[in-house]
């Protein structure tokens, strides 16, 4: 395993240095978080699993015309990506009511909304991640108001095609969250889909039952948290061969 320079590392993945200029290393860790890190835990075969999930969602995307940094996925646990200037912003689409929403506004969960709802939080983990208006984010420069245009209309297509896409393998998209980056090519900028999609990120219920097959089961202790995991990866037609084969991180240089 090369030795590369760890540039970050976040709750569920750490950012190593590319090969080449203006791209990245991202390793999916095996690592759980909830409730803003105060409850963690290891879900085994995690980082596997979102790897190949989050690679066969990002291509698929690529495919209809969104643009991402992915690049191509490595290894088991890896994935080439280009280097983007991250947006502090975390856009969640919400279809259904569940989790932060179903409390705040006193909805049963699994109510359908009227539509798909947008939402934006501040990315702060000392602050818990602070939900946050248009205004708060043009207003400290966080994004420029044609940048949140952007945003909210690659937002609503990915919701659209995701929603059509986990529904043919019986999975209803109840809510999920989207990272998007600044890319800068030859002298010029332009906004792209960041980060992962996968379990971690996304509410995922099956369509018949209304069992939960994504990070929830861990926040709840639902138990079978890795079996949920990979139920998502066989409908997808990715779970690897011989389930998810776990595999070391790759060495650091500090």
């Amino acid at each position: 395993m090369s030795r590369r320079r760890r540039i970050y590392e976040g709750k569920a993945k750490v950012l190593f240095e590319g090969p080449e200029p203006g791209t990245l290393v991202q390793y999916f860790k095996d690592d759980a978080t909830a409730f803003n890190n105060q409850k963690k835990g290891i879900i085994t075969g995690k980082g596997v699993l979102n790897n190949r999930i989050s690679e066969y969602l990002m291509i698929k995307l690529g495919e209809i015309g969104i643009p991402t940094h992915f690049v191509r996925r490595l290894n088991m646990r890896e994935q080439l990506v280009r280097e983007v200037e991250i947006i502090p912003l975390e856009v969640v689409v919400r279809n259904v009511a569940a989790g932060s929403m179903a409390k705040r506004l006193g909805l049963a969960e699994g109510t359908q909304l009227p539509r798909s709802i947008i939402e934006y939080y501040y990315k702060s983990d000392e602050l818990g991640d602070p939900m946050v208006s248009e205004e708060h984010i043009t207003a400290f420069g966080w994004a420029m108001p044609q940048d949140l245009d952007e945003m909210l209309a690659l937002s609503l297509r990915v919701n659209d095609f995701l929603t059509g896409l986990l529904l043919g393998v019986g999975l209803r998209l109840v809510d999920f969250k989207l990272e998007f980056g600044r890319l800068y090519e030859n002298d010029e900028m332009r906004i792209v889909l960041a980060d992962e999609i996968s379990p971690d990120n996304c509410r995922l219920w099956d369509v018949k039952t209304g069992e939960k097959l994504d990070k929830d089961r861990f926040r709840r202790d639902l138990g079978n948290v890795e079996e949920a995991y990979q139920e998502v990866a066989r409908r997808l037609g990715i779970l690897p061969e011989g389930g998810p084969r776990d595999m070391k991180g790759p060495t650091t240089m500090q």
